[in-house]
């Protein structure tokens, strides 16, 4: 019997407009499903919509719907852009379907016959746009916030917004709320704070990356409530009852979180004993409490496992802000397809950021990599040998040395791509398999199959050719996952029906490979950012004037050292990096302690004497040259793992950055 793998995503509030926050969650999803499915394991992809809550009836109500028929609308544009970006979940649940409502109903009736619910009166503050109900101190935090002021006193926050100095903001949507006092029903939540700690701690892959499980942790360390799981049906008619009081509905996170569970059928039945517990609950950062400590307690009250991982991902920022309809800066994954393609755009999302840190998105970034990657890579790597495409490949013969050392690349990338991705490093995963696909570009300009061809020598042609084909087919193979119509054409031409995993050089028959178009066109960047931000198509006005640093007479330039070999150069390696935090040294007033992206795992920490320069909060999203192979050290007690390159010697004047927008762990050589 097959292994059998069940991944999800969050459902999608039905009232949002998809953007490419979703459509990372989903893409990576889809990702890992075709992944596994490819190495036979029996794989459930669930996604689906959220459909209940104020927001959707209200917005049923401007345009005069009811709420189902609005929500049977609006759920289309989810629907849509998944068909548009390939993705293909198993299941597609919503909650205003029968099998989901008869589930939580069921799940309702059992706690409360269990004893686990109860019925009180509570007073709060309320957000009508987020739909719940928040603290006191979280209230205080975001109107504080609010007024933009450096830091806020806790207490001085709560004592003004007690008195009315301050207007009661909501922590996530930064609107008004109101004070609320009504009766509700609460789960005994609070009763399985031990539990949740206790579970946590010894089953610590449940939380995913480890910042992330750190922080609930954090969160369980204090007194935990008991969660509010109704609403009035008199303010909030649009949810399901509960079965045992009819005056009320479920609260939209004890419904939606049900989904996972609903979406198998009855508990005990053949999909659920097949599937659950889940292996993988996909989720964005802001709503990591929701998925452990309300799902994980509510899955323990009602007898079941948790998820074997719950991974949070960070946000796609648009110029360092959360993606906002308020803020207008939401960024259309439709509109990305209509210029990149949606085999590019699933690649971009994954290969451009660690999986687990916020990324800022820009259409420089994107066109970029494109080019780059998918153009002067990728496509090249395939349309090399088209003008070869009738010449048979030779039949399996001992390896000469440069074919040995190719294979040898094949194997390590490959290793490297099923590990990296199956950890859910993406990133590191196609950083990975681009070694491979540089190697073989690489292969190319050694080999000279066209100087074979011209000097007859058509036996080493015919080795050449079989090497670079089945290169093509281990990338294509491993790479489908990602982008699965382009790797389908290629495997097309190549006389597979689907991927071939095997690392070997004698897995295709020796024929040739079908002729066919370049996989992808490069595209010109101004044509692009028409379409992409027709409002930045101008050029964008010269940078103020920097004033240059008062050049030092002759006597005081340093002279250079010695000569070095480029064997000593060599040994001294420099990448890209791309400063994601950076704050000031807690001991040292010239020192910042900077988190640098070099396309590792984890963001590199590296210590530098530029605080005379430099603002911490200026260096964030600068790409900047690091020294990534110096041994570590110790700077006023904060381990610095790098060093950056800098110009003016010990009195900084700049930092060294490249001119262009290059990937970060790029190689400067």
């Amino acid at each position: 019997m097959a292994e059998r793998f069940y991944v999800t995503t969050p459902i999608y509030y039905v009232n949002d407009v998809p953007h490419i926050g979703h459509a990372y969650t989903t893409i990576a999803a889809d990702v890992i499903a075709r992944w596994h499915r490819m190495n036979g394991r029996d794989v459930k992809f669930l996604t689906g919509t959220d459909e209940h809550g104020q927001k959707v009836a209200r917005a049923a109500a401007k345009l005069g719907r009811t709420p189902q028929e609005h929500v049977d609308i609006t759920v289309q544009r989810f629907q849509e852009l998944w068909r548009t970006l390939h993705i293909q979940p198993d299941d597609f649940i919503r909650t205003t379907e029968a099998r989901h409502r008869d589930i939580v109903r069921g799940f309702l009736q059992k706690l409360h016959d269990e004893g686990q619910l109860y019925r009180q009166p509570y007073s709060g503050w309320y957000s009508t746009s987020a739909e719940r109900f928040w603290t006191e101190e979280e209230v205080a935090a975001a109107a504080w916030a609010a007024l933009k002021e450096p830091a806020y006193p806790a207490t001085e926050a709560v004592a003004r917004l007690r008195a009315g100095e301050l207007p009661g903001r909501c922590p996530d949507s930064g609107q008004a709320v109101e004070w609320l006092t009504e009766e509700n029903w609460f789960f005994r939540m609070g009763d399985y704070r031990q539990r949740l700690l206790d579970w946590i701690v010894a089953h610590p892959a449940c939380i995913q990356p480890d910042n992330r499980r750190n922080e609930v942790l954090g969160f369980l360390r204090k007194d935990l409530g008991d969660l509010c799981i109704s609403r009035p049906a008199a303010r909030l008619s649009w949810g399901i009852p509960l079965p045992f009081d009819e005056e009320y509905v479920t609260y939209v996170w004890f419904d939606a979180l049900s989904n996972y569970v609903s979406a198998l059928g009855p508990v005990g039945g053949p999909m659920h004993q097949r599937f659950w517990p889940a292996d993988i609950h996909l989720v964005g950062k802001d709503i990591l409490t929701f998925h452990t400590v309300y799902w994980f307690s509510m899955l323990m009250a009602l007898g079941l496992e948790p998820p074997r991982q719950v991974y949070a991902h960070g946000w796609w920022t648009v110029k360092k802000e959360k993606m906002s309809k308020s803020v207008g800066n939401v960024m259309d994954p439709n509109k990305l397809v209509s210029v990149f393609g949606a085999d590019a755009v699933r690649y971009f999302l994954l290969r451009e950021i660690p999986f687990g840190y916020d990324g800022d998105y820009s259409h420089a970034s994107a066109i970029l990599r494109f080019n780059s990657d998918l153009v002067n890579d990728f496509s090249n790597l395939v349309h090399r040998v088209v003008k070869w495409a009738d010449v048979p490949s030779s039949e399996s013969a001992p390896l000469g040395e440069a074919d040995a050392a190719l294979l040898a690349v094949a194997e390590r990338a490959t290793a490297t791509f099923r590990k990296e991705l199956e950890a859910l490093q993406f990133r590191q995963a196609l950083e990975g398999l681009w070694e491979l696909v540089r190697a073989g570009n690489k292969y190319v300009d050694t080999e000279a199959p066209w100087a074979l061809a011209k000097a007859g020598n058509t036996a080493r042609l015919r080795e050449v050719l079989r090497a670079l084909r089945e290169v093509q087919r281990i990338v294509v193979s491993h790479l489908h996952c990602v982008s699965p119509i382009t790797c389908s054409d290629v495997l097309a031409r190549l006389g597979l029906s689907a991927p071939d995993l095997r690392v070997a050089f004698d897995v295709l028959p020796a024929a040739g490979v079908v002729a066919g178009a370049p996989l992808f066109m490069r595209i010109d960047a101004a044509a692009a950012m028409e379409v992409l931000d027709p409002s930045a198509a101008e050029p964008p006005p010269d940078p103020a004037p920097v004033p240059l640093a008062k050049e030092k007479p002759m006597s005081e330039v340093a002279e250079l050292p010695a000569n070095i070999t480029y064997d000593d150069f060599a040994k001294v390696a420099l990448r890209v990096g791309i400063v994601v935090a950076a704050e000031k040294h807690p001991n040292a007033d010239r020192l910042l302690v900077l988190k640098v992206d070099i396309g590792e795992a984890q963001p590199r920490q590296i210590v530098a004497g530029i605080a005379k320069v430099y603002d911490p909060e200026v260096l964030v999203g600068k790409r900047i040259i690091v020294v990534a192979n110096l041994a570590p050290a110790k700077l006023r007690g904060v381990e610095s793992q790098g060093m950056l390159l800098a110009a003016g010697g010990s009195d900084v004047a700049s930092l060294l950055a490249p001119i262009h927008d290059v990937a970060a762990g790029s190689i400067v050589k």
